[in-house]
C-alpha cells in the first residue's frame, strides 16, 4: 500500500512554501500527518519517514520551512522559530482544504528542531489530535549556555545583530564540514552523512549566524504541559549530543496523558537509518493508529 506523491505549494504570510503530499492507496478519506524538517535540513531528507507512514495508510504533507529548500523566504538559511511555527499552522489549514484527506484526523511529526515545533504547535492548535516528537530540541537557552565559549558566542550574536541592523548582509555558517577542524553547526561524520548535498539537491550547506540568536530564545519545553489531551509520543536517542536528553525527559514528565516515551540506543542521527529508524517509525505508526484511526 504505497500510493503516489504530488508536488504542491501553499502560502504562509505572503511566502510560497513548497510541499509534497504523499497519498496512500485507500478509498476513504485518509488521516493526515503534517511534517517538516529540522534546524537546517529540507523536506527531501524526510522521504523515508513519509513513505513509511504512507505505506501504513496515512496521508503525509511534508514541507520546507520558510527560507529553506524549495520554499521562498529571505534571508536564505535563517531559522526563525515563530515564523516557522506559524507556517506549521498554515500547513494544517492547507491540508484541510485538500480532497481525499480527513481534516478532522490530523497528527504532527517532527524531528530534532521540528521535534520541538510540534510540541508547541500541537499545544496551540486544537485541530491537531496527536504529536510525534523525535529526538526533539526543547531548550534553547540551556543549549547555548552549555557551550564552552558561551559568553564569547553570545557576544558574537549581539555583534551580528548590530551589524545587520546597520545594513550588513547575514553572516553564514556551514552546516557540516568534511574537515573536523573547520567550524560548522553539526560537526561529525554522522551529520555529514545525513546532510548530503549530492543526494539532496535542494539542501544548502549554510545557515545564518543569527539563527543561533533565535535558538537561544526558543523554549518548546514550556509548552509540553499544555499539549494534553492531545497525545504525545516522544522518541529519544540515549546518547544524543545534539539535543540533550535530560531537558527532553523533563518536558515529557510535565506533559499530561496520553503520552509515551520510546528510547533508541545510539546518538542523535541513529533514528534516521537502520534499526533506530525502524524502531522509531514502528512506534510512530502505532501511535498514529491509536489516536487517528
Amino acid at each position: 500500500m504505497i500510493g503516489h506523491t504530488q508536488e504542491l505549494k501553499f502560502e504562509s504570510e505572503a511566502t510560497l512554501l513548497a510541499a509534497r503530499l504523499y497519498r496512500p492507496k485507500v478509498s476513504d478519506p485518509a488521516p493526515v500527518i503534517v511534517m517538516a524538517h529540522g534546524f537546517s535540513a529540507v523536506m527531501e531528507q524526510l522521504a523515508p519517514q513519509a513513505e513509511a507512514l504512507q505505506a501504513a495508510g496515512f496521508a503525509v504533507l511534508a514541507f520546507d520551512h520558510p527560507c529553506f529548500g524549495l520554499s521562498g523566504g529571505e534571508p536564505r538559511g535563517e531559522v526563525d522559530p515563530p515564523r516557522q511555527l506559524r507556517a506549521w499552522r498554515d500547513a494544517v489549514s492547507f491540508v484541510r482544504t485538500l480532497d481525499g484527506l480527513d481534516g478532522d484526523r490530523i497528527g504532527l511529526w517532527g524531528s530534532s528542531f521540528s521535534g520541538g515545533h510540534v510540541i508547541q504547535a500541537g499545544a496551540l492548535d486544537p485541530r491537531v489530535r496527536c504529536v510525534v516528537s523525535q529526538v526533539p530540541f526543547v531548550a534553547g537557552w540551556d543549549l547555548i549556555a552549555g557551550r564552552d565559549d558561551a559568553d564569547e558566542f553570545v557576544a558574537l550574536l549581539v555583534a551580528e545583530r548590530e551589524r545587520r541592523f546597520a545594513g550588513g548582509e547575514p553572516t553564514m555558517l556551514s552546516v557540516t564540514a568534511k574537515a573536523p577542524e573547520l567550524p560548522c553547526a553539526f560537526p561529525g561524520s554522522a551529520a555529514d552523512r545525513f546532510f548530503d548535498a549530492e543526494k539532496f539537491k535542494s539542501w544548502a550547506n549554510a545557515v545564518t549566524l543569527s539563527s543561533f540568536e533565535h535558538v537561544r530564545g526558543y523554549e518548546p519545553e514550556l509548552w509540553s504541559h499544555r499539549l494534553a489531551p492531545r497525545g504525545l509520543l516522544v522518541i529519544v536517542a540515549d546518547d544524543d549530543r545534539v539535543t540533550p536528553v535530560p531537558p527532553v525527559l523533563e518536558a515529557f514528565g510535565r506533559a499530561g496523558e496520553p503520552k509515551q516515551l520510546v528510547r533508541v540506543p545510539g546518538d542523535h542521527f541513529e533514528v534516521y537509518e537502520g534499526p533506530g529508524f525502524d524502531r522509531a517509525m514502528d512506534a510512530a505508526i502505532d501511535w498514529y493508529r491509536e489516536h487517528l484511526v
